[in-house]
């Protein structure tokens, strides 16, 4: 009984909040893009780069060279073969492995459909940084999210303290958040690119982590689930159940 009550309580809730949270991002993306067709960002971008041009400094300079590399290609895929070994050596995880590589690969290749669909110039070219092809969203932006997102996940869905799990969610948020600035700081992409990356990369994790959700729970999965939202939907499942039956 209590395995029927998850199963059916797992998308009163969890689904309507991924779907609400990707309906926003999915608002956000549309809305740029309809900007940037229409030739209407130059104010936004031009206001954040100007800032980012007047707090220009060496010491920056070097800072932000090191975050950007944080979410290149090369070191995003190696970070993703360390993932996938843990998983399978530690945890045994074919669901995360299997929805890991959905996430980070399908993410990667719709980063690029997107660049080729919209044809966005860069603002500019450095020869130290990594800047190649075309700039909206920004490819940065967009894989650093899924990957440290789903990261995030993984650490929320560990046996780690319940402050150490905020900290290290805190440490994420803050890595994914200097990864974007220090595209715009470093001239590789515009403002509204980088926020159009945050945007796409949100929505394609959430499907993703929706799915693995779904997936594990319907399977029996021996991998540990978020059980806080397990006890939260199976906890609301019954008080439902409760007031219909009054």
């Amino acid at each position: 009984m209590e395995e029927e009550n998850k199963k059916a309580g797992f998308p009163a809730f969890l689904l309507m909040l991924g779907l609400g949270v990707m309906s926003f991002f999915i608002w956000l993306f549309a809305e740029l893009a309809e900007e940037l067709l229409e030739n209407e960002l130059k104010s936004f971008d031009g206001a954040v780069i100007s800032f980012f041009r007047s707090i220009e400094n060496p010491a920056l300079d070097k800072g932000y060279i090191v975050i950007t590399e944080l979410g290149s290609v090369w070191f995003l895929t190696t970070l993703s073969v360390i993932t996938l070994s843990l998983l399978w050596l530690k945890a045994k995880d074919k669901w995360g492995i299997l929805f890991f590589i959905i996430a980070v690969g399908g993410g990667a290749l719709l980063s690029v459909l997107l660049k080729n669909l919209y044809e966005r110039g860069r603002p500019s070219i450095n020869e130290e940084i990594d800047a190649i092809g075309f700039s909206f969203p920004s490819g940065h932006s967009m894989g650093s999210l899924i990957f440290y997102g789903f990261i995030a996940y993984f650490i929320v869905r560990s046996r780690l303290k319940k402050g150490m799990k905020i900290l290290s969610l805190i440490i994420l948020g803050v890595l994914v958040v200097l990864i974007g600035t220090s595209r715009i700081y470093l001239g590789a992409h515009f403002p509204s690119d980088v926020v159009a990356g945050y945007s796409a990369g949100t929505i394609w994790l959430i499907l993703c982590l929706l799915a693995l959700e779904w997936v594990q729970w319907q399977s029996g999965s021996h991998v540990r689930p978020v059980q806080a939202i397990r006890r939260f939907l199976v906890s609301n499942f019954k008080s439902a159940k409760r007031r219909i039956r009054r």
